[in-house]
This record gives C-alpha cells, structure tokens and sequence, in this order.
C-alpha cells in the first residue's frame, strides 16, 4: 500500500469590490478640471490596493449636495442594490450630501446592505461600530455649512441687484447673446423675429393667431420647440425688449427649493432703465401694452353672447366669404377695425377675410345683419352693405349700381377719411 500526502489549496482571499463617488457643484471649466482629476485619483488608488476590485468611479458635475436625483449617485445606488458593490471611497461627507437626512438615509440603506462608505477627509467608516454617530454629528456640520453657504451666496445676488446687476439665461431669452464681457447684444436674426411679433401684435393678430402663423411657417422657439400663446405674451410684455431690465420680478418663496412665484411685493425689486440695446422702441412696447390692456378690458363681459350687442354694430356686420360675424379689434395707433372672425382665429388659409375701418360706418345703422361687400367704382374701392336675407338670395350690391345706373354707396372722402352719405 502506497500513501500519498495531498496539500490543501489555499482559498485565494475575496477581493473587496470598491468604486468611487466624486461631485463638483459648479459646470465651470476650473470645476470640470477637478472632477476630472478626482476621478484619475480614485481610480489609481483603488487599482494599487491588491485587496480591491475597481469596479468604477460615479460623479456628478454643476449637481447640488442637496440634491438627492443626482444620475450618478443614483446609478451607484442602482448598481448596490444589485450586489455589484461591498465599498464606497468618496472625499467627505459635504460630496456625499450636504442633507443630514440624505446621508443617514443612503448610509443606513447600505449597511443594511452590506456595503460600507469610506469618508477620507473625516476618516469614517459606516460599518464600524462608532460611524453612526460620527455620522449624524458630521452631517448635521455639513447641512450648516450648506445653510451659511445658501445666506452667503443669497446676501451677494441681493447687493448685485442693489447695484443694478441682474442675471439673465440667453439659452432661453429670443433676441439676445451675451459678449466675452457677459453684457447683452442683439442677435440680428433672433430679432427679426421679436420684431415681427411686436409689428404682428400691433397689427391686429391676438397670441393665439401669431403663435399659429410662426407655427406654420416652421420657426423654432428659442428652445426649438413650438410657439404657444403664452410664449408670445411673455414676450410682448418682456421690458427687456425695449432695453430695460427689471430686477427680480420673481423670486423663491423660503422653503420652495427650484420654484419661483410672481413677486407682488413680498421682497424688494429694481428696475434698471436703458439696461442694454433695445429690440423695439419704448413707443412701440408701451402701444402693445395699451393694446393688451383694451382687449383684457374688453373681453371683462358677462359670459355668454360674448361677441353680441357690445356695440351698436356688434353682430351686424357679416363677411361675404365664410358668413362669419366681423368683430371690432383694436389695432396699431389706436385705430378700430371690423374683421372677420374666422381670419382672426385660423388665418387666411380659412377664409381671406374683410375688414373695415371703424369710422368708415360713422352714421350707418342696420336693423338686421348686413353682409360687408368690397365694391369697385371707377377705380376707387367702396363698400356695400346687403342684407343677408338678401345676400343669400342672390343679391349683390354691385349689381345694385350697374342697375341704378349709380352709387348708392357710402363714398369716403380721401382727405378727412370719414363716411359721406350720399
């Protein structure tokens, strides 16, 4: 019998699968730099241990430590969950999360896990036996420093607002660029566009039908996407159009991290006069607010027969091409015109419309709906008022002058452009 000694293998020790968190608040270049530095760090120092396994380097760049949907802390998180991970190396306690709350809750999640955070700056450990108290007590100093840093920073905006120096995002403001200086100037093709919105709105067109018209043609927002009503009309009472900036016009209520609200007084606002180039003139801007302040007023009406009976004329004028009612708009210089409401509200793809002149009817009175007729004699246009009974039954009013053998229609006098009764 022959007897063979056989040596046990030694079991290989199980690495430690280790990756790395890094976050930097800002996107600022300086900022970009050092995350990218922390990231070659981390990665070197968990390769030369031969007890760890790298298993990767998460980071976030311009996220707040208070901020708890950071991609790449949650992709970590993700990847705990899923047992790929026994150890978390990061800075300190404030790159990790300036929330007390946030660290015990991530922290506790993961040691029940398993998987312990190694903080170097505050030598700590979650998985040792004092890392708990540790712990809270440092990120308790942690949401402090933050609080002092969020006063700090809110003193400093406030005495630049007091000098006049406000903020302004170009990436969603139409009409402007900023220069190497930060000062604003005018985006030549940009404000092209802001200027047709302006000449539009005088014009006679409402939010609804310019936002179409820019639709159709294809032209992008800012942010190229569609226009809508309210974008236009945030635009049309933008004073930074007519070179003016006012200074917080919104503001953060405390305790509503990310949401602002109108500002109606509750803080202090300023209003910096010739703040930059203007797009439009002060003369133009203040019309559209006159203008918007009339349709607002004149659309303040008991609900109902919205359009009906507001005017002598109201529901009596009629366009000869879609049968629609005119109604009476507020347009460019304070003048009034009568226009038909299918052209207001889908444009001239529906109906090519009619309008007239609110003084052009000065002394007219009907007592039942009259179509509105363009009629042309002897090279001059006037216009013929038929009934729609009438109308509908074929009656024109420029066969009316053909039979009558002249006009019978109300003749406008060129110089004083008012409506003489012939």
């Amino acid at each position: 019998m022959r007897l063979r000694k056989i040596e046990p293998i030694k079991a290989k020790d199980k690495k430690l699968r280790v990756c790395a968190y890094a976050r930097v608040s800002t996107d600022s270049l300086k900022q970009g730099d050092s995350l990218e530095n922390q990231q070659i760090t981390y990665e070197r120092l968990i390769k030369s241990n031969l007890d760890y396994e790298f298993v990767e380097v998460y980071a976030d760049q311009g996220m707040s430590g208070t901020n708890e949907n950071r991609p790449g802390l949650q992709r970590m998180m993700a990847d705990c969950r899923a047992g790929k991970i026994d150890l978390i190396i990061t800075k300190s306690i404030s790159r990790f999360a300036r929330n007390t709350m946030t660290v015990l809750k991530f922290t506790r999640e993961l040691r029940k896990l398993g998987i312990g955070i190694y903080f170097e700056e505050n030598n700590i450990n979650t998985l040792s036996a004092d890392g708990e108290l540790m712990m809270t007590v440092l990120a308790s100093f942690a949401q402090e420093e933050s609080r002092s840093i969020s006063e700090n920073n809110k003193w400093t905006i406030k005495k630049k607002f007091e000098r006049g120096e406000g903020m302004i995002n170009t990436t969603r403001f139409m009409g402007y660029d900023k220069d190497e200086t930060g000062d604003l100037v005018i985006n030549k093709e940009e404000a092209k566009i802001v200027r047709r919105i302006f000449e539009m709105y005088l014009s006679g067109e409402g939010c609804h039908r310019i936002a179409k018209i820019l639709n159709d043609e294809g032209i992008k927002t800012i942010t190229g996407g569609v226009w809508h009503p309210s974008t236009i009309k945030g635009m049309l009472t933008n004073e930074k159009y007519k070179g003016d900036f006012h200074i917080q016009k919104y503001y953060t209520p405390e305790g509503k991290k990310n949401q602002t609200v109108r500002n109606k007084g509750e803080v202090k606002s300023f209003y910096v006069s010739e703040n930059h180039p203007a797009i439009v003139s002060e003369e133009e801007w203040q019309q559209v607010q006159e203008l918007m302040q009339y349709r607002k007023k004149q659309r303040n009406i008991q609900s109902g027969d919205k359009y009906q009976r507001r005017y002598p004329m109201s529901g009596m004028l009629v366009c000869p091409h879609c049968g629609k009612s005119l109604r009476r708009r507020y347009v460019y210089n304070r003048k009034v015109e009568w226009i038909c409401s299918t052209y207001i509200q889908k444009g001239k793809e529906a109906c090519k419309g009619i309008r007239v002149r609110d003084e052009l009817l000065t002394g007219l009175s009907f007592t039942e709906p009259m179509v509105v007729e363009e009629v042309f004699e002897n090279g001059e246009k006037h216009y013929g008022y038929t009934s729609k009974r009438a109308y509908n039954s074929g009656e024109r009013a420029a066969d009316r002058i053909k039979k009558e053998g002249r006009s019978v229609l109300p003749r406008v006098n060129r110089s004083r452009r008012t409506v003489i009764e012939l």
